[in-house]
């Protein structure tokens, strides 16, 4: 997909920006993004989202910031879209399973089940949009993290607590 027109964009910021003081914050983000279950989008989300996008460290998000964030969610859509068969507006296991393994992760059914008891906040037994971009957040952070410690690259690592409390505790870095 080409980029968006920049005019477009800043549009687009100036909508989500509703203070006007050139940044947008994650009360804002929040109000602006939609997971089409007329629920407020998950905190959490939007604050994996700021601090993955916030270059400036400003706890908001610039316009120059901002096409890189428009980008990731426009991504997440269509992803979320080409997974969810029924429709439904959420991932179901099976959903959530066939993604994360096109992704590149074999996972067992136990661990699916245990991502959809800790991202399904609706209890629905599916993953809403902004939980379903949270869980693949976690997980590839956590991918990431662990593979800074599989230094022989054969799915093991052995590590102590302290490491183990900094590999989670640092995972969104």
């Amino acid at each position: 997909m080409a980029a968006p027109d920049q005019n477009f964009l800043w549009g687009i910021f100036q909508r989500v920006d509703k203070d006007k003081s050139g940044h947008i914050s994650s009360t804002e983000l929040q109000q602006a993004l939609s997971n089409g279950t007329w629920t407020p989008f998950n905190p959490e989300t939007i604050r994996l989202m700021i601090t993955m996008f916030d270059r400036d460290n400003s706890g908001t998000i610039t316009f120059q910031e901002f096409g890189a964030l428009w980008k990731y969610v426009t991504d997440w859509q269509s992803t979320f879209r080409s997974y969810d068969r029924d429709n439904s507006g959420t991932i179901d296991k099976n959903e959530l399973k066939q993604a994360l393994t096109t992704f590149g992760y074999r996972l067992s059914d136990r661990l699916y089940d245990v991502l959809l008891r800790k991202f399904d906040r609706g209890g629905k037994g599916a993953i809403a949009f902004d939980d379903f971009i949270q869980c693949c957040c976690v997980i590839q952070g956590l991918t990431n993290s662990f593979q800074r410690y599989d230094t022989n690259r054969n799915g093991w690592i052995t590590i102590n607590y302290e490491q183990f409390l900094t590999l989670v505790f640092t995972m969104t870095k």
